[in-house]
Parts: structure tokens; C-alpha cells; sequence
């Protein structure tokens, strides 16, 4: 993905080819939301991917049970801390129950944010 020379840094896939995004007419608007979303905390830490890499080794093997929740596509208006602990307190309770009911240990996957990476098909779509 990058090589020695290419280090990741966090706008270094502002030089990547970008496929399946739609064109946005404001670039002014554009920025403003950037910016915005820019100062929202990261979803996940570099930490806990490659430890969900190790974890998923063991659910691979049947030593351990994958529980994946949480909203795909949420609207932005809705993205707050609450609503993400609430989730995250969900799955918990029911990793418990697993836990509990299975011998396993449960890796637990929230699946949140999906609008901030969905691949796009067309420029524009009409609902």
C-alpha cells in the first residue's frame, strides 16, 4: 500500500486516484465540512486494528465468536458520543450474554459510521 518513501499521514490519500465519489459543486461548502469533520475524534486507533487482526485469528479457529452491531449509515446529524456509548453499551450487554452462555471469549465489532466511506455507484442518486 505505501512504500518506505510514501509514509500515511492523515490527507496522504489526497493523492490517490479517488473512484466512486461524488462531485461536489460548493468547494467552499466542501471545505467547510471537511474542516468540521476533521476535528471530530477518530472511530477506531491504529492500535486497536491490528489488535482486532490477532483477535480475528482466534475467531477464525473457533476460539473466540465475532459480534458485529451498530448502524451502518447513520445521518450525520445524529453522530454524538452519546449515541456510540449507548451502542457500544449494547453490544457489551449482549457479548456478555454470549460470553456467558458460549466459553468464548467475543471480540465485539461496532459497525458505525459507514457514511463517512461508502463507495458510491453513481455521481447522484434520487430517494
Amino acid at each position: 500500500m505505501f512504500s518506505d518513501t510514501q509514509k500515511w499521514t492523515p490527507d496522504s490519500w489526497t493523492s490517490k486516484t479517488i473512484r466512486q465519489i461524488p462531485v461536489y459543486d460548493d468547494q467552499a461548502e466542501l471545505a467547510n465540512v471537511l474542516s468540521e469533520i476533521s476535528q471530530y475524534p477518530p472511530l477506531v486507533t491504529s492500535w486497536e486494528v491490528e489488535g482486532l487482526k490477532q483477535q480475528l485469528k482466534l475467531a477464525e479457529t473457533g476460539e473466540a465468536f465475532l459480534l458485529q452491531g451498530g448502524d451502518c449509515a447513520e445521518t450525520y446529524d445524529l453522530v454524538s458520543s452519546t449515541k456510540i456509548v449507548n451502542i457500544l453499551k449494547v453490544l457489551l450487554q449482549m457479548s456478555l450474554v454470549l460470553i456467558h452462555e458460549m466459553k468464548v471469549p467475543v471480540i465485539r465489532v461496532g459497525r458505525l459510521a459507514g457514511q463517512y466511506a461508502k463507495p458510491r455507484s453513481n455521481e447522484s442518486e434520487t430517494i
